[in-house]
This record gives structure tokens, C-alpha cells and sequence, in this order.
């Protein structure tokens, strides 16, 4: 083919890429764009395909092609932006602004250029002064509340609200908060966040604060088995539950959440939940989430549980929206409460000493044992560290390659079936669960049946066509742990978009 014609052809897959990426078709445009360079690589074609990688927020392959872009053409001021973007997906954000003061000083007048700088050097302000509180504050802000002087409002909230009873006992610098929780006030407070209400702010601190009291007793590793399992080990928790339901990720979406409970069971002595992270952030509903999934854990402390996710994290939560849904429903000073309640989150659930379940996945050495999670100390970081187990226990991915390879997010690490087969193998575990990922039928089961990934949130974000899924584990009459999935579909919500709270999406 005459060089012509090459360019000719790889043009016109670029123009399919293009029109693919107006339909929100990601994949299929990162396809056309991979083709187009396949036959002739430009400084375009791989600004297109980080444009798509951006998308699905492989912020990692964005990366790698907004470098490609610039390396072929460095002149060619889209490779830099992308690259910006790509960085401030990754929370790099000096990396990210340096990228678009690149831009401007060539383009002084480009619009996007001058509002990503803009939000960009807002976000670093924002930082260093949360930082500097930090510092200062050696006390947790839990500890700090003052309920004996906080006022209940005397709103619509407080009259349709049953009593909430407020326990404080007070240990040395410890503040320790307890509550009554009911059955009739989980109801009534489903019932006022369908009217668009919020709690009244005694009572939304003191639900935060008390459940982080008990996030705080709970280990790393938190183990449940259930009735007739004899191996169970005298840690281990739910022992009269018949069943337990493994939800992923729900990012805020409250009413699909209402309708996993309504479809699947409520909590209750005898069926157990636990939901694998991510459930703030995204949908627009995370605060009504996030309460809800408090207060049962204070009603049924053996029955519901929840692992840390990569959303429950500062960093974050300032990006895709639930630092400033906080704001705007409560105060700022309570987001930085469910943010210390988030530090006291375990990272991972054994079921029956045979399922693992974590947020993200597996680790980038062999030679991790469940001993290595059980030891994991939360509490000496502020934020989980950027590498080591806890970031792995978040971030990771697995791939159908045998091996390891770098993160598609750019972040953590992606890891193929001979690494979870070993690690099964070394840890005696017959599955690994994990979520962190969309999957179209709600959950897939990769790495020859020894990893499923589970995602609770169908239609993700209103744009997705995924079901949701969860996974219940029963222990039978032949003396085995069983796992069986369930799916289903979206349900209606009012017509507030998602990322509603998200007020500066740093290009992406």
C-alpha cells in the first residue's frame, strides 16, 4: 500500500474513532484510533486515543499516549493537555498544572486551558490548607465534637424523626459515642431522604461518630463464618446469620441501594451484608448512602459490614463529588467526621476462611499472607499510602495475561491468573471477590474461576447499560460454603444528574 493510501485509511478510522467518541462509545474508539496507529502513528491519532482512555478514565494508557503524542510531535499543544488531564485523573496535580501553564504559554487565550489552571491551582490551595489543619489538629475531630452544646434544628427533619438516644463517655483524650439505633428511625429517615430532606445535624454526627467507634474495634481483616461451620475461629463474626450478601460498588446511588435491600432481604440476625467499598461519590445521593449504611451497621453491628474502597479517601472525595455533596446537605466539618470514619474502615472480609473480598485486588509480590492483611496497622496514616498493601488492597486490577503490568489507571498495578492462582494456593482460599470495575452483566468470574468481581451500581452514573449484581454465600447441608450471583436492573430516582456535587472535574 503507497504511503498515500496508508494515510488515507488511517484517516478514515480516526473519523470512526471520532464519531464513536460522540456516541460515548469508548471502547469502540479506542479500537479505530489503535487500528489508525497501527498503520500510521501521529501525534493526533494517540491524542484521540488518550481523549477515549480519559473517558473510561484509564488515566494510566492516557499517559502513556499523550507522551507518545507529544515524543512524534513537540509542538503539539493537545499531546500536553491531554497529558495534563491525564495527570490530574492520576491526583498529580503540580505534574498536571506545569502541562497546562505549557499550554498556555503558547495558547494564552484557550479556554479550557485557562479554566483547568484555574481549578487546578483552586484544588493545590485546597490541599495545602487541609494540610495545614491537619498539622495542627493532633486531636481526632471526633473527639472534638461538643454534643452536650450542638443543638438539634427545629425543622421539618426534627419533628419527623423519632428520639435518637446520644451515649458519650469519655476516656483521656478518647471521646467515645454510642446510639441507640431503631428500626422505626432507619424507616422514617429513608422516608424524609426521598423527600429531598436532611438529618438534623446532632443527629448526623453522632451517627458518624459512633459508627466510626465501631469501625474502630473491628480489625484489618475482618473474618465471618456462618452456623455449622466448624473451622470457624472464635474471631470470626455473623455466626447466626443463614446467609451473607457481598454488594460492590454503589457510588451513591441510593435508590438501587434501597432496591438491593428490598430485592435480595433486609438486614436482619440472619442475613448478613457487606458492601466492598466505593459506596460515596459519583451519584448524587452519596450522603443518604452513606447514613443509611451507618445506621444499620449500629442497628445490626454482626450483620452489616463494609470495606474500604478507594473512594473512601480524601483525595478522592474531592474530585468526584462527596466532599462538597457533604458541604452542601451538612457542613464541611462533616465531611472531615466521615472522613476520619472512613480511616477506621478494615480493607478486607474473609468469608468461611475460602472467599476474600477487598476492593481492588491483589498484591505486586507472591509472597503476601493473610497474616500480612490481619497486620495492617489503618491508623498510622492519616490517608492510606500511595504504595504497599493498602494502595494494592484498593487500586489493583486483574488481567487476562499471565503476570503483572502496569496499572491501565496509572495507579496500583494490574495482576494475571498465575498470581491469583498462587495466591489462592498459598493462603488455602478457594475465591478471591473484588469490585472497583464496571462489568456489563454486573459481575464476571475471570482467572479460571478463582476471582469474580462483583459491581452493584447499574446504569453507572446514568450512562452505563450495566446490571448490577451481588454475590450470597451459604453453607449447605454437606458441610461446604457455596456462592451463588444475582443481578438486577436500575430502578428510577429523581431527576438530579449524577456528579451533581462534582463542581470542577479537572478536564475529565
Amino acid at each position: 500500500m503507497s504511503e498515500d493510501l496508508m494515510l488515507k485509511k488511517a484517516e478514515e478510522l480516526k473519523k470512526k474513532g471520532n464519531d464513536q467518541l460522540k456516541k460515548k462509545d469508548y471502547d469502540k474508539a479506542i479500537d479505530f484510533y489503535t487500528q489508525a496507529i497501527e498503520i500510521k502513528p501521529t501525534a493526533v491519532f494517540y491524542s484521540n486515543r488518550a481523549q477515549a482512555n480519559i473517558k473510561k478514565e484509564n488515566f494510566g494508557l492516557a499517559l502513556n499516549d499523550a507522551n507518545d503524542a507529544i515524543k512524534l510531535n513537540p509542538q503539539y499543544l493537545k499531546g500536553y493537555y491531554r497529558r495534563a488531564v491525564a495527570y490530574s485523573g492520576m491526583i498529580e496535580y503540580k505534574n498536571s498544572l506545569k502541562d497546562i501553564k505549557h499550554v498556555l504559554s503558547k495558547a494564552p487565550n484557550d479556554k479550557n486551558a485557562k479554566k483547568l489552571e484555574k481549578n487546578l491551582e483552586k484544588m493545590i490551595r485546597q490541599i495545602r490548607f487541609e494540610q495545614a489543619i491537619q498539622v495542627e489538629e493532633d486531636r481526632s475531630i471526633l473527639d472534638q465534637l461538643d454534643f452536650a452544646n450542638m443543638l438539634d434544628e427545629k425543622n421539618d427533619s426534627s419533628n419527623r424523626l423519632p428520639e435518637l438516644d446520644i451515649h458519650i463517655t469519655k476516656e483521656a483524650k478518647r471521646q467515645k459515642v454510642s446510639v441507640d439505633m431503631t428500626f422505626d428511625y432507619i424507616e422514617k429517615m429513608v422516608e424524609l431522604f426521598k423527600d429531598g430532606k436532611t438529618l438534623p445535624k446532632k443527629h448526623a454526627y453522632a451517627i458518624v461518630s459512633a459508627t466510626a467507634e465501631l469501625f474502630r474495634n473491628e480489625k484489618a481483616l475482618v473474618e465471618l463464618s456462618l452456623p455449622g461451620d466448624e473451622n470457624a475461629k472464635k474471631n470470626c463474626r455473623s455466626a447466626t446469620a443463614k446467609k451473607i450478601t457481598v454488594c460492590g460498588d454503589t457510588h451513591g446511588q441510593f435508590y438501587d441501594v434501597l432496591n438491593i435491600f428490598g430485592k435480595f432481604g433486609k438486614v436482619s440476625p440472619e442475613h448478613t451484608y457487606l458492601f466492598n467499598g466505593d459506596f460515596v461519590d459519583r451519584g448524587s445521593w452519596s450522603c443518604e448512602v452513606a447514613f443509611l449504611l451507618y445506621s444499620l451497621k449500629l442497628l445490626y453491628p454482626d450483620n452489616l459490614f463494609i470495606d474500604r474502597g478507594n473512594h473512601e479517601t480524601d483525595d478522592m472525595n474531592q474530585v468526584y463529588g462527596f466532599q462538597s455533596e457533604v458541604k452542601a446537605k451538612y457542613t464541611d466539618r462533616l465531611f472531615r467526621c466521615f472522613s476520619e470514619s472512613f480511616n477506621c474502615l478494615p480493607y478486607s472480609t474473609l468469608i468461611g476462611h475460602q472467599y476474600l473480598v477487598m476492593h481492588g485486588g491483589l498484591f505486586s509480590s507472591d509472597d503476601v499472607t493473610l497474616d500480612d492483611i490481619r497486620n495492617i496497622d489503618r491508623f498510622k496514616h492519616r490517608q492510606p499510602p500511595k504504595e504497599g498493601l493498602e494502595m494494592e488492597l484498593l487500586w489493583t486490577d486483574p488481567q487476562p495475561a499471565e503476570g503483572r503490568s502496569p496499572s491501565k489507571r496509572g495507579i496500583g498495578l494490574q495482576f494475571g491468573p498465575d498470581v491469583t492462582k498462587k495466591f489462592c494456593e498459598k493462603n488455602d482460599l478457594k475465591m478471591i471477590i473484588r469490585s472497583h470495575e464496571v462489568r456489563i452483566g454486573g459481575y464476571e468470574i475471570e482467572h479460571e474461576g478463582k476471582l469474580a468481581t462483583v459491581f452493584s451500581a447499574p446504569h453507572y452514573c446514568d450512562s452505563e447499560t450495566n446490571l448490577g449484581a451481588v454475590m450470597n454465600v451459604t453453607f449447605g447441608s454437606d458441610l461446604k460454603y457455596h456462592e451463588e450471583f444475582d443481578t438486577f436492573e436500575a430502578v428510577p430516582h429523581p431527576d438530579i444528574p449524577p456528579m451533581a456535587y462534582c463542581q470542577d472535574r479537572l478536564g475529565f
